[in-house]
């Protein structure tokens, strides 16, 4: 794995992102992810994930720049999928997954926290879906999971005006369940995480499968259509300009075409 490392502490597995500088979520850290996984699944000595990203942030969103390498909406579309693949993943793993979410959760890095049991931040974290500032849409399944965290109306704020959550913002709203300092937010969370370690593996395990009761066909049906969304909106004239300004470092200027 390239970009994803193992630090294995007893019962705990922590899984660090390390694509520096801002941990981008590109095709081949998806990837690695999925790997990783693979190898924690197997792993009849570890309990619990914990997740984090290494430097500024945990991730500040999907790689743009390998957004514009697609060529047609088909394949941004596919991309979509392939990345709700593997959230869909996390969300359902027979272990449980701990985010633990500093610098910033943008776009794609925060559906991938989304996609975890658990998400705890630190105080000034950034939480957002800032995709329609690029004249695009989450793809991710973020458009489902926002709203069964937070409900519809903030869900809508939130994806409408691309403004981002600080972490005591994010847990007043549901989508976080502790904010901590920084410099506490590690620390607290192996503490977390060592304490679920002590449950048993088969009763968590069944506890997570149960959990997912909780998600509806509906919101199958709406991350389908998302990722299909994903793909038609990348075809737009202000999907090429929200992606141009974005990586020209300037505001779009978006005709509704």
């Amino acid at each position: 794995m390239e970009y994803i490392s193992l630090e294995r502490r007893g019962r705990v597995a922590e899984m660090v992102i390390q694509r520096p500088p801002a941990n981008a979520l590109s095709s081949s850290l998806i990837t690695d992810i999925e790997q990783a996984l693979n190898q924690l699944e197997q792993d009849r000595e570890i309990r619990v994930v914990l997740l984090r990203g290494e430097g500024k942030f945990f991730s500040a969103g999907a790689d743009i720049k390998e957004f514009t390498t697609v060529k047609t909406g088909e394949e941004f579309s596919k991309l979509a999928v392939r990345g709700q693949q593997v959230f869909e993943r996390i969300e359902s793993f027979s272990k449980p997954i701990i985010a633990a979410i500093h610098g910033a959760a943008l776009g794609g890095g925060l559906e991938l926290a989304m996609s975890c049991h658990i998400r705890l931040v630190s105080e000034r974290a950034k939480l957002g879906l800032p995709e329609l500032s690029l004249g695009l849409v989450p793809g991710f399944a973020g458009s489902q999971r926002l709203p069964r965290y937070v409900g519809t109306a903030k869900a809508a704020e939130l994806l409408l005006t691309s403004e981002p959550l600080t972490g005591e913002e994010a847990v007043r709203w549901g989508l976080a369940n502790h904010a901590y300092p920084e410099e506490e937010l590690f620390s607290k969370a192996r503490e977390l995480a060592d304490k679920i370690a002590e449950k048993s593996p088969v009763s968590m395990k069944a506890a997570i499968e149960l959990l997912g009761f909780a998600k509806s066909a509906e919101y199958y049906k709406g991350a389908d259509r998302e990722a299909q969304l994903f793909g038609e909106v990348f075809e737009s004239q202000d999907a090429k300009e929200g992606i141009g300004a974005f990586v020209e470092k300037r505001k779009p200027k978006f005709i509704g075409q």
